[in-house]
């Protein structure tokens, strides 16, 4: 069965992204020749997030060195090509829009030493100059589970550290590119949480591929273990392309119990329905932790 034959729900739907602000945004994001993963990735929420002026920056280029299967990004090889003068064109643009939360993530630069940590390091500093008030979230690859990469990054100090588990465990090897895997994405999060406890850690799941519930108990578990703070569920939707077919439509109250359920495992924020992404209203998941 492909996604074109499940009759997607009514929960699903989304209105297209048009209106004066969402204009303003895009006009200022490609003024400053930047991406954003709102844009690269298709996301459903494109139209809500940037109606409210947040949005999430794509930066170290929109060609990934991994290709995982349930992506729309571009994949192949970005020959080492850093853009250094990066990091100051997206501080330009969230000053421009004047966002309170920003968020930044990138691709996968397993071309470059240390996975792109530097570039990451070096826009946190440029956002906190720039806009000194806006909280800024991150969302990083692997790094191959470099300690010293991840350590860079840490000490630049975001506000709050995410990296995506993506799927349960049994799913990895179908959905994400092969250098990736469940217990090194775990490694991550615990080891963020080690430099710096007092950074907010963050990771998210996909439902949808046919995961049974409890595997997705059993993530959330070794989410915890790993002291990750945030956690965001949310279904997998097939982007264009030839990718993952959706297996299984998850309804909201499905959603909601798993919500209850993860909450009752201590995590500080849960984001949990059908159009979630890892940085859907991503603003709110601080403010209910530091009273904002």
């Amino acid at each position: 069965m492909t996604s074109a034959d499940l009759q997607k729900p009514p929960w699903i739907k989304v209105r297209m992204p048009t209106g004066q602000n969402i204009d303003r945004v895009r006009g200022t994001v490609r003024g400053h020749g930047l991406h954003t993963v709102c844009d690269s990735s298709q996301c459903p929420n494109l139209a809500e997030c940037w109606g409210r002026g947040t949005a999430t920056f794509m930066i170290l280029g929109s060609i990934c060195t991994r290709s995982c299967r349930f992506c729309a990004v571009s994949s192949g090889d970005p020959g080492g090509i850093v853009d250094k003068e990066e990091p100051t064109r997206v501080a330009k643009a969230v000053r421009e829009l004047r966002l309170k939360h920003v968020v930044i993530t990138s691709v996968a630069r397993d071309d470059l030493e240390d996975g792109g940590a530097s570039v990451f390091a070096c826009t946190v500093r440029e956002l906190r100059k720039a806009s000194p008030g806006a909280r800024v979230e991150l969302l990083i690859p692997d790094l191959q589970g470099d300690a010293g990469a991840l350590r860079a990054i840490m000490e630049a100090k975001p506000d709050i550290l995410g990296h995506n588990l993506e799927v349960v465990e049994r799913l990895q090897g179908l959905a994400r590119d092969a250098r990736a895997s469940y217990a090194r994405s775990l490694s991550v999060l615990e080891m963020a949480k080690r430099l710096d406890a007092q950074v907010l850690t963050k990771s998210s799941l996909m439902l949808g591929l046919g995961e049974e519930a409890e595997e997705v108990r059993a993530a959330l578990k070794e989410l915890r273990r790993a002291r990750v703070d945030i956690v965001t569920l949310g279904q997998y939707l097939k982007p264009k392309g030839n990718v993952l077919e959706v297996r299984r439509y998850i309804t909201p109250e499905e959603f909601a119990l798993l919500r209850e359920e993860a909450v009752g495992l201590g995590f500080l924020q849960v984001m949990a329905g059908p159009l979630v992404r890892s940085s859907y209203r991503a603003e709110e998941a601080y403010d209910a932790f530091h009273g904002g």
